[in-house]
């Protein structure tokens, strides 16, 4: 009935209904209908826009590395990025309504929305830093790691050349000499900074004892400079807890020990005399700095991360309206029927919400066709390429050093592409809400 009687207007007073329309559909042709009829035109020219190529540009969209990269991370995103993040919402919400403090939880959440993309690549460009006392995500991997394991002792000691230490593939140091018993054993080290052993005690000389193969390890620096290479000088500093081995002809361990606060250690001479000594790999391994957040191999699904961060508050809050809206008889009558949590959850609760629950994941993966800032200011020039995605390469193709409009505006027409699936299951699903 509606319906008719606005037919009849129409009819009626077809100036006046134009005349409302005329400002939308202008701007609607010069922001939306120009642009895409422009950039298909543009799309079958070359870079100079001067000769017709046709459907070449299209071709080296699919042909050329950069591009099939970028499409490749352009499907993670929309596969990973609006699942996770709807995933997300859709358990923030249920968990809102079992918590008193649910408003300052949602404020928490949705929080990251107020923040523009270039502010979030930022914080999280920040977050992702390699070095833990910078990097947020670092810092914290780093304090769990030396929390359960402890790092090397002098990770950058190292012997001068020819010295008597030969170094071995797996980072250990070998004595060329053979250790004998009651002959103290002298190994020099350097590369510490004089100011990670300030610290420690003075090097002390080991005593020669019959029943035992002895030594030093000491850094071999001498403070002011001057002293003697390969000799023990006042005010040179011992390394204390470094592991030192005897090692037998066949690889096999005869007896350790970790020298102590004089740089000092014995080992028995039954076990060490006529072994070679070693100064375990252990000693020097690497102090860990957490993982390469920003690397070629992590890089996507850090920035996915990123992206997650910011619009889960999104889901939630549209997915709290529905879940609003829902009967709580239906789930009352569930738990009397003996349904638990679980139960009500997975078989109620969610596909009373799956028409809702659709509409943000196809939003969702419209946004992540538009994903460009993160991208742009989270992944450094090192892993750029690894890191592309579709709009980047738009506008690295139109406007970086190769200025190509013409693949530029190619890979605009395959973003509309992928984008009307999207839209035409948005449009189907909110006719049949109406319908309902």
């Amino acid at each position: 009935m509606a319906s008719a009687k606005a037919v009849a207007v129409i009819r009626a007073r077809p100036w006046a209904v134009a005349c409302f329309l005329l400002p939308a559909l202008l701007l609607l042709g010069a922001l939306i209908v120009y642009p895409i009829g422009y950039s298909i035109q543009r799309s079958l020219f070359d870079a100079s826009g001067s000769s017709f190529v046709g459907l070449e540009n299209f071709q080296d969209l699919f042909t050329n590395e950069a591009t099939r990269k970028a499409l490749s991370n352009t499907l993670i995103w929309i596969v990973v990025a609006p699942a996770v993040a709807t995933g997300l919402g859709l358990i923030f919400a249920v968990l809102t309504e079992r918590i008193r403090w649910a408003t300052a939880f949602k404020l928490v959440v949705f929080m990251p929305m107020a923040i523009s993309m270039l502010a979030a690549g930022i914080i999280f460009r920040l977050v992702y830093e390699q070095d833990p006392d910078r990097g947020l995500a670092n810092a914290a991997l780093v304090t769990v790691h030396d929390t359960f394991s402890g790092g090397a002792a002098w990770p950058d000691a190292r012997p001068r050349p020819d010295t008597g230490l030969t170094a071995q593939e797996d980072g250990a140091y070998l004595v060329d000499a053979t250790a004998r018993a009651g002959e103290p054993v002298l190994l020099p080290l350097v590369g510490v900074k004089p100011a990670d052993a300030s610290g420690e005690a003075e090097a002390a000389p080991a005593a020669a004892d019959p029943g035992a193969v002895t030594g030093t390890v000491w850094l071999d620096f001498a403070p002011g400079g001057g002293g003697t290479q390969d000799v023990i000088d006042p005010g040179e500093k011992a390394l204390s807890g470094l592991k030192v081995e005897a090692v037998r002809e066949d690889g096999s361990v005869a007896a350790s020990a970790t020298t102590g606060d004089d740089g000092t250690f014995s080992l028995p001479a039954e076990d060490a005399d006529g072994t070679q000594l070693r100064l375990a790999a252990g000693n020097f391994t690497a102090a860990y700095n957490g993982v390469e957040w920003l690397g070629p191999t992590l890089v996507t699904p850090a920035i996915i991360a990123s992206y997650v961060w910011m619009w889960a508050g999104f889901a939630m809050v549209l997915i709290a309206a529905g879940l609003a809206a829902v009967p709580r008889e239906t789930l009352e009558a569930a738990r009397v029927d003996g349904a638990n949590e679980w139960q009500v959850f997975r078989r109620i609760t969610v596909p009373l919400l799956a028409p809702l629950l659709a509409v943000v994941l196809v939003t969702l993966m419209i946004n992540v066709l538009k994903v460009f800032d993160l991208v742009y200011v989270i992944a450094p020039s090192s892993s750029q390429a690894d890191a592309n995605v579709l709009a980047l390469e738009l506008y690295r193709s139109s406007f970086g050093g190769g200025a190509n409009q013409g693949l530029g505006s190619a890979i605009a027409v395959l973003l509309l592409v992928l984008c009307v699936p999207m839209m035409i299951m948005n449009v189907r699903r909110l006719r049949q809400e109406k319908k309902r």
